[in-house]
Formats: C-alpha cells, structure tokens, sequence
C-alpha cells in the first residue's frame, strides 16, 4: 500500500513537494520565508464566521430566565429548550459558517502551519462564548435584545472583508480553474505554492467534463473512512455534553448554590479562552491523537468529580466548589482537544474530492445533535437528575477515548495530499 501511494505520489509530482512541505527541502525554506500576511489575513475575515458561532451559542445562556418571563413560558423546559435550539435565521447562517470556516483555513493554510491555524477557528469560537458571557455580566437579563443586536457586529466586517479574501487555491484546482488556483497558491504561499496543487489538479481532472463525470455521490462519503471517522467525531463531541455547559452553565451553577452564575459563566468562558490558546501552540507538537486522548479522558473525570458532588450527601458542603471547579476542569480539558481537534481533522483525513461534503456531512451531525442536547438536557435534568444526566456525558468521554486510540490516524506534520495517499 506504501509503495503504491509512493508511486502515486512520484507520477503526480508530489513526493518532492511532500517532502519539503513536511519539513525538508528547498520548498520549506521558500514557504518559511514568504510572509504569511496574506494567510492571516484569510484567515482572520473567515474566523468572524466562528466569532458569530461562539456569541450565539452563549449569548442566550444568561437571559434565558428573563426571555421566558417576558414572552410566557416560565417554567416550561420544553419550551425553553425550543428557544436555545430553534433560532432558525441565525442557526442557518451559523451552520453555514461552521461548515466553511474550518475547511477553507485547511485549504490556505502552509502544510507546517495547518494545526495552528486550524485551532484559531475553535479559539475564535471561545473568544466569541466568552463575549457573550462578558455581555451577560454588564448588561441587565431584562435587555437580552441589545445582546442579540451585538450578534450584527461580526457577519458586517466578513462582507467588507470579502473583496480581498483569496478563494482557497485547492477549490480552484479542484474545479479546473488551474491557472486562479496557481496565481492564488503563490500569493498565499510564495514561490513554491503552485507546486503543491499538483495532486488536487490532477485527481480532480482539470478537464471540466471529466470533473463532472467523476463528481461523487452520497455513496462514496459513506464508504470514506475518513469522512466517517470525522462525523463520528463530530458526534461524540455533542454528546459528550459541551454544549450542556455552554448553554445551561448558569442555571446550573445557581442549582449548586454559586451566587453569581453570570460571572462564574463568564470565568468558564475564559477557561475556555486559555485552554485552546494552549492547544494552538501544541497541535504541530504533540498531534491530534495524543490531544484528543488527554481531552476527552479529562473531560470524563471531570464529569464523574461533578456526578460526586451533586450526589453524594457527604460532599454536601463542598456542592457549590465542586460544580465551580469540575465545570473548569471540563472546559478547560474540552479546549485542549475537542473542541479543536475535530473541524481540523475532517478536511485533513478526507481526499480532496470529498472534503466539502465530508465537512458538510460532520457539521450536519454536529448540528443535529447541538439541536439535540439544547432540546433534551433540561427534560433529562428534570427526569434523570443532574448527576445522571453528567454519568452519561462522562461514558460518552471514556468511549470517545477508546475510539481515538483504535480509530483516528495521526495527521500531525504531513500535508493534505500525504494524509489522503496514506488512507487511500
């Protein structure tokens, strides 16, 4: 199988370039040298997508009381569940954002610099939760329509950053537009970009018709073991109860007798900030796989320590502390890995010719099971109680581990061709 991808990658052109992308050759050094002003540039107008993200997903968590008494379903789960999860006009364009933002930043992005960059979007994300978590704090609940206005902000500057936003040369390659995508790779990349594109050129087929006639189909991202490892990623984020604490993180806290849960809200948010500014400078060190693992096994401890305080009659006293603490250690071991570990491997461990549907296919799951926990955990909490509801978060985590370990392979360091001709 090596041997083959090898040859592959020798008539396509692209063993040289994969070399030197990886960290040896003359093409490093030019991709080095060239400034990544036009990368970050992309990079930051895209990553306003994930701003709006992470303001959404947070901003109703401290009104929501004050929402349900003004508009007459105080006290209806259901109903409040309904307001967290069917915000449908900003959710359509927040689904959109989600989808586009991490691919095309694995697409701009230099080989070298592809975790790192990938991890802004996840860090964007927090700075957004943490913004609206701030907001929660300074104004009143009672003004909870200035804080959706804020939300017009970010999606302004993405249209007036659009005129000087470079389309990602690995779409135009893909489509046959060989000479766009060349004249955009040496932008972002220097001298030695156009190179690199010559194994997404040729697997797409810089001929039109040939490119319509291999288009693929629903079939083919199902049997793609990458996209499929990526879904089910996406999957077991959700369920692992992320955005059980994003959403409900202050009615939680007032449960465990924290006095202000707006402002203990507000200190998970910048857990949240520091944790994935960790993670950024880690990814192209310690790799995906290793930070998943750490991830997800902490977030499960930190969920059995909060199943023991909210449970055990003898931790009574020490309710408050521990659900403060735990929520901590939650979101903080969730920023390490899985939060931005998985919109960055889906575009790395799927073939070029799949990538936006697998992306799309991921983020469709994320976003089900988002409108899943934002519909149910409060029914849940109501049934189960809340330790019950926390074990079940804490089995998602320990599975989630296993499935890593046996599962997801290690991108860390090789360009998106390697990646592609290693799980061909």
């Amino acid at each position: 199988m090596r041997t083959q991808g090898n040859t592959r990658l020798a008539r396509h052109g692209l063993l040289q370039v994969s070399a030197s992308t990886a960290g040896g050759g003359p093409g490093s050094k030019d991709i080095k040298q060239h400034s990544l002003g036009p990368v970050l540039w992309c990079v930051a107008i895209a990553t306003l997508g994930a701003f709006s993200f992470g303001y959404h997903a947070s901003i109703v968590n401290g009104p929501l009381g004050a929402i349900a008494s003004e508009l007459g379903f105080k006290g209806d789960a259901a109903k409040a569940g309904l307001v967290v999860s069917r915000r449908a006009i900003a959710g359509f364009g927040i689904g959109l954002a989600s989808a586009l933002v991490p691919l095309y930043i694995s697409e701009v992005a230099p080989a070298d610099k592809r975790g790192t960059l990938g991890s802004v979007n996840q860090l964007v994300i927090c700075f957004g939760i943490l913004g609206a978590l701030v907001v929660n704090v300074i104004l009143p609940a009672a003004d909870w329509r200035k804080m959706f206005y804020f939300a017009a902000i970010p999606p302004a500057l993405v249209i007036l950053g659009l005129a000087k936003l470079k389309e990602s040369p690995r779409w135009l390659a893909s489509k046959g537009r060989a000479k766009e995508a060349s004249q955009n790779a040496e932008a972002l990349w220097g001298p030695s970009g156009p190179a690199q594109l010559t194994g997404d050129a040729v697997s797409a087929g810089t001929d039109k018709a040939v490119h319509k006639a291999t288009q693929p189909g629903l079939g083919d991202l199902l049997k793609n073991r990458g996209a499929m490892i990526g879904t089910a990623m996406f999957l077991f984020q959700q369920l692992a109860g992320i955005n059980a604490i994003i959403y409900f993180s202050s009615d939680v806290f007032a449960k465990a007798g924290v006095q202000s849960g707006a402002v203990a809200s507000a200190v998970v948010g910048g857990m949240n900030v520091v944790g994935t500014i960790v993670a950024a400078s880690a990814m192209d060190k310690a790799g995906r796989k290793q930070l998943l693992r750490l991830s997800f096994g902490g977030m499960g401890l930190s969920m059995l320590a909060m199943v023991a305080g909210l449970s055990l009659s003898s931790l009574a006293h020490l309710r408050g502390s521990i659900a403060l603490w735990g929520t901590l250690a939650y979101v903080l071991t969730f920023s390490l890995g899985a939060g931005p570990v998985p919109g960055l491997l889906v575009p790395e461990i799927t073939p070029s010719r799949l990538r936006g549907q697998a992306v799309s296919l991921a983020l469709g799951v994320h976003w089900v099971a988002n409108f899943a926990i934002g519909q149910l955990f409060l029914p849940a909490v109501e049934k189960f109680g809340l330790p019950g509801v926390y074990l079940f978060f804490a089995a998602i985590c320990f599975i989630t581990v296993g499935f890593t370990q046996s599962s997801v392979p290690e991108t860390k360091g090789k360009s998106l061709e390697e990646v592609e001709a290693l799980l061909a």
